[in-house]
């Protein structure tokens, strides 16, 4: 005859861990705990646990599921009022449980551009994987500083067409003219500020270096890369463009 029936509402240590879904082990180890204490022995000794106790069992089991240490529920259980405690420790770890996963989708991400920006590197090398790790790691700062160009441009052009059909239309060619002396202050100064923040990384020798103004800007490029000459190993190519904090006095044209 089981304990069950012999204590029709007690359940044996076996059996409330079969109900909870865990090991004997597990019941046994929250009773040395003293989360969950037996509500009686039988005569040989066995723990025989009430109702109530198998309903603290799957309560600490969803606290357990839900990440929280077992040091948290013990002093949980320990309160008088534990109801808003659990409010506040599950909303604790939701938010817990939500930077994690936003940081485990940062990760992601960088692994997926990395593999990106390894398909666009001709001569892929164990040196290459420093260069990637630069582009991605300044590459929200190069995108803001693209979209800054993007955007202080559209007035400039728009006055640019606005000017024109003016000039067709009325003659009035000095607003042409105006237009002209505001784009190359407007040129002038976006890429003065452009190229003071940007640096490009040799394939080769993977030098991080700052070519000179007249160069960059006269330079064969793409959304990603300009064609240089590298400062110190001389191979005049492709080199990926990434962010650099402004030059200072100080700094020199390569790192």
């Amino acid at each position: 005859m089981s304990q069950t029936n012999q204590h029709s509402n007690l359940y044996t240590t076996g059996e409330i861990a079969k109900l909870c879904g865990v090991s004997v082990r597990t019941v046994q180890y929250y009773d040395d705990r003293g989360i969950l204490i037996p509500s009686t022995l039988s005569e040989g000794g066995r723990r025989l646990y009430s109702e109530e106790d198998l309903g603290r069992m799957r309560i600490i089991c969803f606290l357990r599921e839900a990440g929280l240490p077992i040091n948290s529920i013990s002093a949980l259980f320990a309160e008088e009022k534990p109801e808003s405690i659990i409010s506040l420790l599950l909303e604790e770890q939701e938010k817990t449980l939500r930077e994690e996963m936003a940081e485990r989708r940062a990760k992601l991400e960088l692994l997926e551009g990395i593999r990106r920006e390894m398909k666009t590197i001709e001569n892929f090398s164990v040196d290459s994987i420093g260069d990637i790790a630069q582009i991605m790691k300044q590459k929200n700062k190069l995108n803001k500083l693209r979209w800054f160009m993007v955007l202080t441009g559209i007035p400039v052009s728009a006055l640019q067409v606005a000017s024109i059909i003016l000039w067709i239309t009325s003659g009035y060619w000095w607003l042409f003219a105006a237009w002209a002396v505001i784009a190359a202050a407007w040129g002038t100064c976006v890429s003065l500020h452009y190229f003071n923040r940007v640096a490009y990384i040799c394939p080769e020798c993977h030098t991080v270096f700052r070519p000179k103004l007249k160069e960059a800007f006269w330079a064969y490029h793409t959304p990603k890369m300009r064609r240089l000459t590298c400062p110190v190993c001389g191979r005049k190519g492709l080199c990926v463009e990434v962010y650099r904090d402004p030059v200072k006095k100080e700094d020199t044209r390569h790192d």
